[in-house]
């Protein structure tokens, strides 16, 4: 018992948590399952190290984030008082970096050595390419920057990598066959500059302690009598390697406390490996394991989904996950007829739980698998002046990429907006400098005219003058295009030609791949409005141009929520909410190739982190989750019909409130039953093959025909009014089954 804060901490333990605490000496391996208090066992081991006399500045605290590290010291400070402020607690970048201040001229740096940020080192790549010579689309530096870092995560050298077979075909398949070699001079570059980047900060740590045994390696094993490390699943090779290096391998010394779920391993893309925890105990054959299994989150439908799911993944820690949180509240899954419909389901069903259950904003959360997806939602929510905020990230409409694109839109319909003009003038680079775009702009003022108005008579040199006209002769092209083509049509002609989309796809990293994604929603988001052949409320006519469909976008971009606001509705990725949690979720876009990911379905392994992933998201409700899916989607401009995920059929059929069968996968055994949420989609949604689909021409449609639309199913019309503007009624739609669309822009295949 801690004299000092007055009271026995030990009793707020559960016997498997208690046992994870006492247990100090050796390798030990907590399994802290979601919601399983795993924080709180980390931080009152570290408080219990200490009661029992352990000096503070000998327990190493590993974590992933700054924040982690500050709340974690504060926690072991309400039981031990001020000496929890001696712990090295801190994130492995941190913590590493301390330490090489001391002991980095070991390694031939100064030990006041530079950190380089991620602009320092894509400053120095560029300085490099120039020197080279190398096309900066081929070689984009995002990408190279990525791949270095990529190689340092795995102890690869650039000598190493110069004679890796596959790593040297690889670039040679994706045309950068010197990549080495730029590899090669950066760390001479970061050398001759006394810097690190923050890979040097872990691959520099490593190879301190691998060369040095004698003077460095064994002083800071004798530091370091204990070493705790959080979210160990998260470790990549490096990290791993770092800390065998760190703990001392006299048996009655592998004072090493490891503590992670196997089953939230979900960050491969960054480097992570989950092999790390799993092949733990073979590197300390004699580590102990304490299964945290208890759930006090989220309620026992919840839980035992998140069972039923995870497992079907074959390489895991086995273990079952419990709770005593009881609920008459099940799992509802929302079937959709489009995406579009999807995110005005959600919208709905937020209300509806609001009222129903009197539900915060705050304890609400969307989460989908990738940052594009936010689009439609963020679309029905400010329609339905729902506050919102995106975590982790910008508002789609507020993301560069999109911005950018969107200002070459607004240009082409008007070539007086400033703004736009500003943004793009040089984006892709054309070689257009400062001061020749000041001298126009002052030049705008002065006259008060828009600046692409004084281009024809501006004074400037002939380099600039001949890309400003090249600039203008491209402007002018799209506007005609605008003339005549819909507003896809124009949008997409104009991504292309403008070489927005080429400088995207030349960027492979995952920012790069990110943002391209983004580009297409948005396509996919004006194809929708282009395909959309319903009539609004008081319209006459459908207008499927530019400027009509940036008038609408208009609407919904115009910043006009209130910042102040603290009562929102979360939307994240997946990967953004790992360690959160919300009264309510919402796991949209479950569909095959979306979520699992098309790009894991060839491999094993993918298909497992993805799974992972999938129980990660369901494993952040407490009390409600509604799962979603639409039975077809716009995806690069095509309407796209879907399966629903394969992770859905995983659930446990006692969890879900309703049924409705879904068609059996060839991977799996008998077909199992999903629920569905009565009171949002009583029916079946119709789902129609679009291979079979032949529309009919318009003119042929008359009053009493059966008809067949892609989105709505089979309907009749009622009736056509002397502006070709058909009344159909879709008896499959299970809200608003009254359409009014124009016959002129209508799919439309004659049933009888």
């Amino acid at each position: 018992m801690n004299q000092e804060v007055g009271y026995n901490y030990l009793n707020e333990l559960n016997e498997i948590q208690r046992d994870a605490v006492t247990t100090t000496d050796g390798p030990v391996v907590v399994i802290a399952g979601p919601g399983s208090g795993k924080t709180r066992v980390l931080t009152y081991r570290i408080a219990h190290l200490i009661n029992i006399g352990i000096p503070p500045w000998q327990i190493l605290s590993l974590t992933f984030t700054n924040k982690a590290a500050r709340e974690m010291k504060e926690r072991i400070q309400t039981v031990v008082g001020s000496k929890a402020q001696k712990v090295w607690a801190g994130t492995f970048h941190s913590l590493f970096a301390r330490i090489l201040r001391y002991e980095a001229h070991h390694l031939g740096f100064p030990n006041d050595f530079t950190i380089y940020d991620s602009d320092d080192s894509k400053s120095v790549i560029n300085e490099i390419l120039n020197q080279m010579g190398l096309d900066k689309k081929t070689y984009v530096p995002n990408m190279i920057r990525s791949r270095i870092s990529s190689a340092k995560s795995n102890l690869i050298t650039p000598k190493n990598y110069a004679v890796n077979d596959e790593l040297m075909t690889y670039d040679r398949m994706n045309r950068i066959p010197m990549l080495h070699a730029i590899y090669d001079r950066y760390v001479r570059k970061c050398l001759r500059s006394g810097a690190m980047d923050f890979d040097d900060l872990l691959l520099m740590m490593y190879k301190l302690l691998y060369q040095n045994q004698d003077q460095v390696r064994e002083k800071y094993q004798r530091q370091f009598e204990y070493i705790l490390v959080d979210e160990f699943q998260d470790t990549n090779y490096l990290q791993y390697e770092i800390l065998k290096l760190l703990v001392r391998h006299d048996k009655s010394k592998e004072n090493i406390c490891i503590v992670g779920d196997d089953a939230q391993s979900i960050y491969s893309f960054r480097g992570a490996t989950i092999e790390n925890i799993l092949q733990f105990d073979h590197d300390f054959p004699n580590a102990q394991t304490f299964k945290l299994e208890r759930n006090y989150r989220s309620t026992e439908h919840i839980v035992a989904a998140a069972n039923g799911v995870i497992s079907y993944n074959q390489r895991q820690i086995k273990k079952q996950i419990w709770t005593d949180r009881t609920s008459e509240t099940k799992i509802k899954i929302i079937k959709t007829i489009t995406d579009n419909e999807e995110g005005k389901r959600v919208a709905d069903t937020i209300i509806e739980q609001k009222n129903r259950y009197g539900l915060n904003n705050t304890q609400i959360a969307i989460l989908y698998r990738t940052n594009a997806q936010s689009r439609v939602f963020e679309e029905y929510l400010r329609r339905y002046n729902i506050a919102y905020r995106i975590y982790g990230g910008l508002s789609f409409y507020q993301r560069k990429e999109i911005k950018d694109l969107l200002a070459y839109l607004r240009l082409t319909v008007n070539p007086k907006d400033n703004e736009a003009f500003k943004r793009v003038i040089n984006y892709p680079k054309r070689g257009f400098g400062k001061t020749s775009l000041n001298k126009l702009i002052d030049m705008a003022e002065d006259n008060s005219i828009s600046i692409f108005e004084c281009i024809p008579v501006a004074d400037m040199s002939a380099r600039a003058k001949a890309v400003i006209m090249d600039f203008m002769k491209l402007i002018a092209n799209f506007r005609m295009k605008a003339q005549k083509a819909n507003a896809y049509e124009v949008a997409m002609y104009i991504a292309k030609k403008s070489g927005i989309i080429d400088l995207l796809k030349a960027d492979t990293s995952i920012e790069g791949s990110s943002r391209l994604e983004n580009i297409n929603s948005m396509l996919d988001g004006i194809q929708e409005f282009v395909e959309d052949d319903v009539l609004d409320p008081g319209e006459t006519e459908l207008d499927k141009s530019l400027a009509k469909y940036l008038q609408n976008i208009a609407l919904i971009t115009d910043a006009d929520e209130d910042k102040d606001n603290k009562d929102v509705v979360t939307l994240m990725s997946v990967h953004a909410a790992k360690g959160l949690e919300f009264k309510s979720i919402f796991v949209v876009g479950l569909e095959e190739n979306l979520f699992p990911s098309y790009m894991s379905l060839a491999d094993p392994n993918q298909l497992d982190e993805e799974r992972r992933l999938f129980y990660v998201a369901i494993t952040r409700a407490e009390e409600y989750l509604t799962l979603t899916y639409a039975n077809s989607r716009y995806q690069y401009g095509q309407v796209r019909f879907n399966d629903a995920s394969r992770f859905l059929e995983e659930i446990p059929p006692e969890c879900v409130d309703a049924i409705i069968p879904i068609q059996q996968k060839p991977t799996f055994g008998e077909p199992r039953i999903l629920g569905n949420f009565k009171s949002i989609a009583s029916k079946a949604m119709p789902k129609v093959n679009v291979s079979d689909f032949m529309p009919n021409d318009p003119k042929e449609i008359k009053e009493g025909m059966k008809v067949l639309h892609l989105k709505f199913g089979e309907g009749v019309v009622q009736s056509i009014d002397d502006r070709n503007v058909a009344s159909i009624y879709f008896d499959q739609v299970p809200d608003n089954p009254d359409k009014r669309i124009m016959l002129q822009y209508a799919k439309l295949q004659i049933l009888g």
